[in-house]
């Protein structure tokens, strides 16, 4: 999920939209993909390109990929969170919140490891073509920490913090705060004290740069894209 930090420090009228402008990690064709459809499911490849943009020959491509990152550490199957944290900083003891976050919703069972299926259906909604409404509903949850059906103002802090230490950018805790200040009195159209998913899409309609996390561009082609990931990991891995 590839991020391209910017080095650039805003002021502190900035908001939550020009804080994630500076992360940029990118994340189905069915305009109206059902919370049962993200569910881990049959591993066929024809099934799971009916249910998402990817065709078929992509589906394959993608259990190659899958296959290789779920046998960098342990070969199991299965992508555990330390494979993931590898795959993308070449070091399993990293953390990150904005990526915990990401692997909690991948891993749609909570069984700690992501399924083939599982990997599939989310990465989908990060395509180019899945519909805004899914990418909206994918995003208030990543936000959602404590899993409330809200975002309360704390968890909005960790979040931006997070996208902040993700981008490479060092802001200081009064920043920080208007950030987070500036975004929350915007969003809470209610002022009741929370966020909900209403409330949500109306914040992401006024500031459609929000979403720019939730789409990965080259998943549009990864017939190109991820066969030379993988050649590059089977090269990386031959030397270790």
């Amino acid at each position: 999920m590839g991020c391209i930090p910017s080095k650039v420090a805003e002021n502190k009228h900035m908001s939550l939209e020009v804080a994630e402008d500076k992360s940029h990690k990118g994340t189905l064709h069915s305009e109206e993909v059902t919370e049962t459809k993200l569910k881990p499911g049959h591993e066929d490849f024809s099934a799971l390109a009916s249910e998402t943009p990817f065709t078929a020959s992509e589906v394959e491509t993608l259990k190659e990929l899958f296959q290789k990152l779920s046998s960098s550490i342990v070969k199991d199957g299965f992508i555990q969170k330390e494979e993931l944290y590898f795959a993308l900083f070449r070091n399993s003891n990293k953390r990150n919140l904005f990526l915990d976050r990401m692997f909690d919703l991948f891993d749609v069972n909570g069984s700690g490891q992501i399924e083939f299926g599982e990997f599939v259906r989310s990465l989908s909604v990060f395509h180019p073509k899945a519909s805004e409404a899914v990418k909206i509903k994918y995003a208030f949850k990543l936000y959602d920490l404590r899993h409330t059906g809200y975002i309360e103002r704390e968890e909005l802090k960790e979040m931006v913090q997070a996208i902040l230490v993700e981008s490479d950018l060092v802001l200081s805790d009064d920043v920080v705060e208007t950030i987070v200040g500036k975004t929350f009195v915007e969003a809470d159209s209610k002022g009741d004290g929370r966020i909900d998913l209403e409330e949500w899409k109306e914040y992401v309609g006024k500031n459609p740069s929000v979403l720019k996390n939730m789409t990965l561009p080259y998943l549009m082609d990864i017939t190109q894209a991820f066969p030379s990931f993988v050649l590059n990991a089977e090269t990386e891995e031959s030397h270790l």
